[in-house]
């Protein structure tokens, strides 16, 4: 990997940290931050017992809402935080996946579409995937040293 500077005598975060290890940090908090606002969305607007029964009405069990809800809540923070990245990276990626298949498949290809199409949730699992390849990033709690 290649490191930012020509001057190796500059010891800052940028001398120090490859494009890789620096890419892998915004990866990392920019999909944590967009799983905490998934999660808070139904939480707050829509309600933990709205989002359920909105899973009931897709046929999907109720009660997979809550365990949802958690893991956006939970592996949001994991990413941010830059605990057990690659883990939580390929953990979240069924989420994405169940909602490709309900309810965003039947709403076609772009997510502009009425019901919002599959394109977003699928370029958001590919992003997980490059993130659990990439790994940590820099300024993670943890970091695996290599």
């Amino acid at each position: 990997m290649t490191a930012l500077t020509t001057d190796a005598r500059d010891s800052g975060f940028v001398t120090t940290a490859s494009q890789a290890d620096i890419a892998a940090l915004m990866l990392r908090v920019s999909m944590g931050i967009l799983f905490l606002v998934h999660a808070g969305l139904k939480i707050f607007i829509f309600t933990p017992a709205g989002t359920a029964a909105f899973f009931s009405s897709l046929g999907l069990p109720g009660p997979l809402a809550y365990l949802v809800m958690t893991a956006e809540l939970l592996g949001g923070i994991a990413l941010i935080l830059g605990v057990w990245t690659r883990w939580v990276s390929l953990a979240l990626v069924p989420i994405l996946l169940g909602s490709i298949y309900t309810p965003h498949g039947a709403a076609g290809f772009i997510f502009s579409n009425e019901g919002g199409g599959w394109e977003f949730p699928a370029f958001w699992a590919v992003a997980l995937v490059v993130q659990a390849l990439l790994g940590d990033g820099v300024l993670s709690l943890g970091r695996s040293r290599r």
